[in-house]
């Protein structure tokens, strides 16, 4: 193909940067060609400051220790960028653009070309295009220079009655920036400032386009019936010249459209014969085809887009839900084919933009695909994510549910600017996300709704500063750009509560925060911050129709603590380690371990019992929902990572240590699962939950046994199951249990399927059993790089764990229940390909 006429430059690399006192660096011109800066930092671009000034030395490691609080200088200060380039141009043509794009700018900046002022922009989560034609030095040095001004002087003093929400609401919900960078409830403050995403210049001859929309129409195995919407940029070009070329393609398989260009845009309709459609992960392959769309001006190639596309429909089935009168279902559909969603909310995955990689987001996605998930939601207190984050979903069959950038907080849409930058940034946002196959849904915000409705409980349907943003502004947006994808409000929203019970989805926090459910429309909001008002039973009472927010803290493994917390703060209770936690109040983990496990007497045990918590909890939720499928559509686990080495409800630490609670939502989200459930009267029943979509005979064998190994009782069972469903498959009733002390006693069910993984079932809380802590024995064998770890035991022997202090070490289970008499086989190995060293491997159990 003849290369296009545009030209693309990369602006990317090491930069200069300095700081100021505000406003004494336009003073001192800093902005000019000649002003002297021999002796500012080098910085990288992409990137943000901090991460500069940490490689040159100039501040502490704001993660360890309390020297977070030493580097809040940083962000009232003003910072400048300046590079000095030669762009390989040669002086333009009479119709060519020169444009210089910022694809991300953070925040309040300021651009000169050559010490002349380009123009300001003030949203992080929209590029900056300046148009420089004529502006550039064409085979000479040119400087560049970015003022970024100290957000405090854009926030600070404004406010909006009524504002309830945390974290510095009043600052942060007037600038068009990372909300959590304002400090979180598993965040400290930590306000980025930079060039966040590349920078580049960009040449174009007469036209351009203006981001293709590929929108499956309609997909069975048989056909896909897809449209194709092309916007043009038309500036010098001939309109009945220009013409739009179309190609998608997988292996030998191609598809062509022709389109002219009228008013400004071509479309047109693409059949693909017997595709290979894209499907979530557990469902089926998430194929890809590559898109290339062509501008034309007659023979003239004038601008070129191309990108990996997939192929499959998408719905929102809210339908009434009969066997459940009064509810409606909350259901996603892909391909004709009901979704269970099964993953966890994601936040920035650093709270330094500048040090997040693609690597960092493949290692998360690997392990989210690795433990059965299928979906992640992208919380409104954060980001839209980077083009690597979404390439990697659609390649490894990731939903995605987006919320727009809002959280917990009054937004200003009484000011026509707030208003006016908001609508450029979800229309920008919708157009650059809209061919992603993992692309779900979109939602209007995190929590604003619900949270204000109780805050405010005695106004029912009252409005409120943001209202019109996620009620009328973006569905229109959405709707109008993008009509293959539902739109939701808010996160949560429906029923008879805006986190109610009835429809929509919901966010459980009567576990953790002691939130009193359900309630309605009307009634005055309650908590109940006690052992068990926060208990993690209160999700076997949830009858939500969607999940998408539940969770419980849990410290992290005592190396992350290690690496950050001083040796003399290494102990339960102690202010180095409360730092780590940004919930108030502070002791509600401490409730929930009352709960269920007993406080802690020394670190050890608060590492352990603090993953205990977490992870029975968020097993006994999942299994409960799971066994409602599809009165209950999904499971989103707060949350999946995290962006620094705190004390939070992540179930993977910054540095992807995993935590218990991982491998046992893992084990949750097995696709074929056996769990238990207390029945009223005393009874047990036993429930097979299939994800597949093929029917299941499975053989069960479910045991009674003591602690010590003795086997009271034991059945076996043919238990069949049909596609993508639930049921109760049998009913241990008191009667068959027998007189014995349950404290004493589990039952434990295994499957004849490789697939079906063993799970257990107690009869009183963990602090409550009545057992001892078995020996266990084991044995080592190497295999190649990785080593094999024969764990055995004659007792019941709890949350087993292999543990080495090195990233990107994997373990094919780990904080198991080893099951009297059993041997449990578990690999250990490195990503990096390096060997293990079995001496280096801790192992723990209770």
């Amino acid at each position: 193909m003849t290369s296009p006429v545009n030209q693309v430059i990369s602006l990317n690399g090491t930069w200069q940067i300095q700081d100021f006192e505000p406003g004494k660096g336009l003073e001192a011109g800093a902005f000019a060609p000649g002003y002297p800066s021999q002796d500012w930092l080098p910085a990288q671009v992409p990137g943000e400051v901090h991460t500069s000034l940490l490689a040159a030395g100039l501040i502490p490691d704001p993660f360890y220790a309390t020297n977070v609080e030493q580097v809040q200088w940083v962000e009232r200060r003003e910072w400048w960028y300046r590079l000095s380039f030669t762009p390989a141009l040669a002086s333009p043509a009479a119709q060519a653009r020169d444009l210089l794009t910022f694809e991300g700018l953070d925040t309040f900046a300021t651009i000169y070309l050559n010490g002349q002022e380009l123009g300001s922009h003030r949203n992080m989560f929209r590029p900056g295009v300046f148009d420089v034609t004529g502006r550039l030095k064409y085979g000479e040095p040119n400087c560049l220079a970015v003022r970024l001004d100290p957000p405090y002087l854009y926030v600070e003093g404004k406010s909006i009655p009524g504002q309830w929400g945390d974290y510095n609401a009043n600052q942060r919900v007037f600038a068009r920036k990372t909300q959590s960078h304002f400090s979180w409830d598993w965040a400290p403050r930590l306000v980025n400032l930079g060039l966040w995403q590349p920078v580049k210049l960009e040449r174009f001859q007469t036209a351009r386009l203006h981001f293709p929309y590929l929108q499956t129409l309609e997909a069975t195995p048989r056909e896909a019936l897809l449209r194709l919407v092309a916007g043009v940029e038309n500036w010098g070009a001939r309109p009945e010249g220009l013409l739009v070329k179309a190609t998608l393609r997988r292996g030998d398989a191609v598809v062509t459209l022709d389109a002219p260009v009228l008013e400004g845009q071509a479309s047109g309709s693409l059949t693909v014969e017997n595709p290979a459609l894209w499907w979530p992960n557990g469902f089926g392959e998430p194929t890809l085809y590559e898109l290339e769309v062509t501008l034309w001006q007659g023979q003239t190639l004038l601008d070129t887009f191309s990108d990996r596309v997939g192929l499959r429909t998408l719905s929102l089935d809210r339908s009434p839900d009969p066997a459940e009168p009064g509810t409606e279902s909350f259901t996603f559909v892909v391909n004709g084919v009901p979704i269970f969603a099964k993953g966890a909310n994601w936040i920035p995955a650093d709270l330094l933009n500048g040090r997040i990689t693609p690597g960092r987001y493949e290692e998360l996605f690997r392990l989210l695909v690795e433990a059965h998930g299928n979906m992640l939601r992208v919380w409104g207190g954060g980001q839209y994510e980077p083009d690597a984050f979404y390439r990697l979903a659609d390649e490894m069959g990731i939903l995605i549910w987006q919320d727009f950038m809002f959280a917990c907080g009054l937004y200003p849409d009484f000011d026509p600017a707030f208003v006016e930058e908001v609508r450029q940034e979800a229309e920008y946002q919708v157009r650059r996300l809209r061919n992603r196959p993992c692309l779900a849904l979109w939602v209007g915000n995190n929590e604003n709704d619900w949270v204000e409705d109780s805050t405010r409980w005695q106004e029912p349907g009252h409005d409120f500063p943001g209202k019109y943003l996620y009620h009328q502004l973006l569905p229109e947006i959405t709707a109008r750009l993008d009509p293959s994808r539902p739109y939701w409000p808010s996160s949560p929203y429906g029923g008879n509560d805006h986190n109610g019970e009835q429809a929509g989805d919901a966010h459980n926090w009567s576990v953790w925060h002691g939130n009193v459910a359900p309630r309605r429309f009307g009634e005055e909001p309650a908590r109940d911050w006690s052992p068990q008002g926060v208990s993690y039973r209160h999700y076997g009472q949830d009858l939500s129709r969607f999940a998408s927010e539940f969770g419980i803290h849990a410290l992290p493994v005592l190396e992350t603590l290690r690496r950050n917390v001083p040796e003399t703060e290494l102990y339960f209770g102690s202010p180095g380690l409360l730092f780590r936690n940004k919930d108030n109040p502070k002791d509600k983990g401490n409730m929930l371990m009352q709960a269920h496990t007993g406080l802690p007497g020394d670190l050890a045990e608060y590492i352990d019992f603090s993953m205990i918590t977490q992870a029975e909890g968020l097993k006994f939720g999942i299994e409960h929902f799971r066994r409602r499928m599809f009165h209950c559509s999904g499971t989103l686990v707060w949350q999946w990572n995290d962006c620094w080495p705190g004390l939070t409800w992540a179930v993977l630490d910054y540095y992807t240590f995993p935590k218990a609670g991982y491998f046992y939502v893992k084990r949750a989200f097995a696709p074929v699962l056996a769990s238990f459930k207390d029945e009223p009267g005393g009874g047990v029943s036993l429930w097979l939950t299939n994800d597949t979509l093929a029917p299941v005979s499975e053989t069960l064998t479910w045991t009674q046994a003591t602690f010590a190994g003795a086997t009271l009782q034991q059945a076996t069972i043919q238990a069949e199951i049909g596609p993508n469903s639930s049921r109760q498959v049998a009913l241990i009733s008191p009667g068959q249990s027998g007189p014995g002390d349950r404290r004493q006693e589990f039952l434990w069910v295994s499957g004849s399927r490789p697939g079906t993984a063993s799970n257990r079932h107690f009869f009183a809380e963990i602090k409550d059993l009545v057992r001892e802590r078995p020996a266990l024995q084991v044995e080592w064998e190497q295999d190649g790089t990785s080593w094999l770890a024969h764990l055995s035991s004659p007792g019941y022997a709890y949350f087993v764990h292999l543990f080495l202090p090195q990233e990107g070490t994997r373990y094919s289970d780990n904080w198991f229940d080893l099951f009297p008499g059993e041997t449990r086989t578990i690999r250990v190995w490195r990503l990096d390909g390096q060997p293990v060293e079995p001496g280096k491997i801790e192992i723990g159990w209770r």
